[in-house]
């Protein structure tokens, strides 16, 4: 299964270089030298990590396919995928991987069931679930520990701890303003 691992930013350097907008949180692992990520692009292409590291807080990656500048400047944008077997999990006991939580029902603290995780939105401040209810709207909650704290993928739940607003945004409190 091909799973999104980064986008290819801007060149770095002379010798084929190039910056990674990092999209998983096990980047030594995916970029880690010798492993094989995929592109996205119509013609999709394949690219061998020939070395990697950080640099002012910038993961750097050099493809044994890209020689020099001029071949790193034309994979910019480019978005980059690794194989990953259905089976592996992440290594941190308390991280999913997208696919995991897609599909799992949804319930709130109290066992109400009120609908299924359709997508995990990535933002730089925080991950988001992206629920469809059973009530036909989709709302985004935000995925931390005081709003979703228990996520069973063994058993194809996640409880949502419920906020006037957050699960129904035609109940969310109204405060009144001063204005005349």
């Amino acid at each position: 299964m091909l799973v999104t691992v980064g986008r290819i930013g801007r060149a770095h350097g002379l010798k084929g270089e190039v910056g990674i907008d990092v999209r998983t949180d096990e980047p030594d692992r995916r970029f880690a030298d010798g492993s094989v990520v995929v592109t996205d692009a119509k013609v999709t292409r394949t690219l061998t990590v020939a070395a990697s590291r950080w640099h002012s807080g910038r993961l750097l990656v050099k493809f044994a396919e890209v020689p020099d500048r001029t071949a790193a400047e034309q994979l910019r944008n480019l978005v980059l995928q690794a194989e990953v077997d259905e089976d592996e999990r992440p290594e941190d006991p308390e991280e999913y991987y997208d696919r995991e939580l897609v599909g799992l029902a949804v319930r709130t603290t109290d066992g109400a069931d009120v609908g299924e995780v359709i997508d995990v939105v990535h933002l730089p401040a925080q991950d988001l679930l992206e629920i469809r209810r059973t009530a036909g709207n989709v709302v985004l909650v935000p995925l931390v520990e005081e709003l979703v704290p228990e996520i069973n993928v063994d058993k194809q739940y996640v409880v949502v701890a419920d906020r006037p607003g957050l699960l129904d945004p035609d109940g969310a409190e109204v405060v009144p303003t001063d204005e005349a």
